[in-house]
């Protein structure tokens, strides 16, 4: 223990700095890594095509340049559309001014200075548009003023010139986005076309010697990000439509430019949905008298953003995409601060591959459990975390929402049994004051009878009245007999009379046993330190009562049954279990049998 902790001082500062290399390499180099990141999204989303392709007998590289070149020409034609539109829609902005000018001033009246800078704004917008247009009234007379303008104005302008910090950044931002794309699209081509290549080499960058795992990585990173990205464009084309749909019966110009707009956008979380509202609610401003026309298209967006946002993204994408939502907002400022817009889009898929690696690498696991939609605690984990921070509301609550899904039998085995295995290991380790474990045995007590009220009975249930076909006897302690009552509870739900004697000394416990003359008896005991005691008890009720059915439960018992039940001794048709189910079933066909 010692050596592992000391191994893990002197690694945290590693990871540390490498997890700081690993991030400004990130922003430096993201004139790279965007890019890249980009063709590697785009290649996992045409694989399947390729394959496809490859399937008929088509070549690979022909199906490959036979792809890109239509997705290109797709873009192209939707990008010459989409820009048509947008011209025409700059000759109709100045027609637009009077319109606005009046909303504005009956807000509060003309008065106001703030709504005059408005105007004025409005004005000169107005005319900067129409000087781009040719033949405009409003162009010439611009053209005019700036010629004046320029005339007068003798003054030299003081120029700054700015070294370029980065030359490959410099030509991005001279050439823009037809240079991003030539690059997306030579990265995507050499992707796809040495993709077995390219997975081979990670996997033994990355392996490690693990090359079931990070095959299993890859494949579920692939299968999920997949899966995700399909469903993303589905619901955006679906909402793009919507939009486009509304927008024209609304009466809105250019419905289709804003249609696409909102498609495309909305693979921005977050911020994409209100850009895309923005334009087409400022033209019904603009366009119609009153506010109606504006109020409509407002509800428009609003309404199903709400909609697809609550009530059809969480279900489709929950099961793929494995991300808790905070870490969905974490991931998307995290890769913005990075690589800006591109990071944004990347944000989710790059997360999902953390995540998945974190399950299947375990140097990683943190980030499958910071960011994984996973429960950071198993349910029996958490009711014994709300037990020892003495807290029985959330400790209830814990059991009822288990209870939603589970039986009560499946939560007795899967959540009490090993809380309470965890509160005895503890209690050995001296790590649990007596306060403390009184307080876990007996809110215990009053969650179980509580919630025996809660969940269904089952047909048959009865009490007994000092007599029973079951007794539950504990090996040692407070924990034994929690769960022998828990034992009881079931047998009693079955539609056996069973009785759980209260922890005490062996004579007492024996004494009752004689008294309630049982057909079986049943020895209850939670490891870790609980066979020797159930021996001891067991050799003692033998000697009693020779004629007595007797198993012995040894909850949670991770060892060998075999030499388990050797150690103890026990006779030939006497029990060895160690969970519920198996302990009520044989218990059951002995009770059959003996009837």
């Amino acid at each position: 223990m010692a050596q592992r902790m000391a191994a893990t001082k002197k690694s945290s500062p590693y990871s540390l700095v490498v997890a700081v290399v690993v991030i400004g390499s990130l922003y430096l180099a993201r004139v790279v890594f965007v890019p890249l990141a980009l063709a590697l999204l785009f290649s996992l989303l045409l694989t399947p095509i390729i394959s496809f392709l490859e399937r008929i007998f088509i070549p690979r590289i022909l199906a490959i340049f036979l792809v890109v070149l239509i997705l290109l020409s797709l873009a192209a034609l939707v990008g010459w559309e989409a820009s048509q539109q947008f011209v025409d829609l700059t000759r109709q902005l100045p027609t637009y001014q009077e319109t606005l000018e009046d909303k504005i001033h009956s807000l509060t009246g003309a008065g106001n200075e703030s709504l005059s800078r408005a105007s004025a704004t409005i004005r000169q917008l107005a005319k900067d548009v129409a000087s781009i247009t040719p033949g405009s009234s409003l162009a010439t007379d611009t053209k005019k003023t700036n010629t004046a303008a320029g005339s007068s104005s003798s003054k030299p302008m003081a120029v700054e010139i700015v070294p370029p910090s980065n030359p490959l950044e410099s030509l991005q931002n001279m050439l823009g986005p037809l240079v991003m794309g030539g690059v997306i699209a030579i990265f995507t081509i050499f992707i796809l076309m040495g993709r077995e290549d390219l997975r081979n080499r990670f996997i033994r960058l990355a392996g490690g010697g693990r090359l079931h795992a990070m095959t299993q990585a890859l494949d579920d990173a692939t299968r999920r990000i997949n899966r995700y990205l399909l469903l993303q464009l589905t619901v955006n084309a679906i909402y793009g439509t919507v939009i486009g749909v509304g927008l024209h019966f609304i009466g809105v110009p250019n419905a289709s430019l804003w249609g696409l707009t909102a498609c495309v956008l909305r693979f921005l979380p977050y911020v994409g949905p209100p850009m895309a509202a923005a334009m087409p609610i400022l033209l019904s401003l603009a366009v119609f008298d009153g506010w109606g026309h504006a109020l409509v298209t407002v509800g428009l967006f609003v309404t199903l953003e709400v909609l697809v946002s609550n009530f059809v993204e969480p279900p489709l994408y929950g099961t793929h995409v494995g991300l808790s939502p905070l870490a969905i907002l974490i991931a998307a400022i995290f890769w913005t601060l990075i690589w800006g817009l591109p990071g944004l889009v990347l944000s989710t898929p790059l997360t999902v591959c953390l995540v998945v690696m974190g399950r299947y690498i375990p140097s990683l696991k943190f980030l499958s459990i910071l960011l994984g939609d996973e429960p950071a605690l198993s349910t029996h984990v958490q009711y014994y975390q709300r037990l020892l921070a003495t807290d029985q509301s959330e400790a209830k609550k814990v059991l009822e929402e288990y209870l939603k899904d589970n039986s009560v039998d499946e939560m007795y085995s899967s959540v009490l049994i090993p809380a309470l295995g965890l509160a005895e290991e503890d209690r050995h380790r001296n790590a649990l004051d007596e306060d403390v474990e009184n307080f876990i045995y007996q809110t215990t007590h009053e969650i179980i009878e509580d919630l025996d009220e809660i969940a269904p009975a089952l047909p048959n249930e009865g009490r007994t009245n000092g007599h029973a076909e079951v007794v539950c006897i504990p090996a040692r302690d407070n924990a034994d007999e929690v769960v022998g009552m828990l034992l009881t509870r079931l047998l009693i739900r079955h539609g056996h009379e069973a009785v759980n004697i209260p922890i005490g000394t062996v004579s007492d416990m024996l004494n009752q046993v004689s008294t309630i003359h049982p057909t079986v008896a049943c020895i209850s005991a939670l490891p870790p330190f609980a066979l020797n005691h159930a021996a001891n008890l067991y050799l003692k009720l033998r000697n009693e009562h020779p004629d007595l059915h007797v198993v012995i439960c040894l909850w949670q018992f991770d060892g060998e049954s075999a030499a388990a039940a050797t150690r103890l001794k026990l006779a030939k048709d006497h029990g060895f279990f160690t969970t519920l189910p198996q302990a009520l079933h044989h218990i059951s066909t002995r009770l059959l049998l003996a009837s």
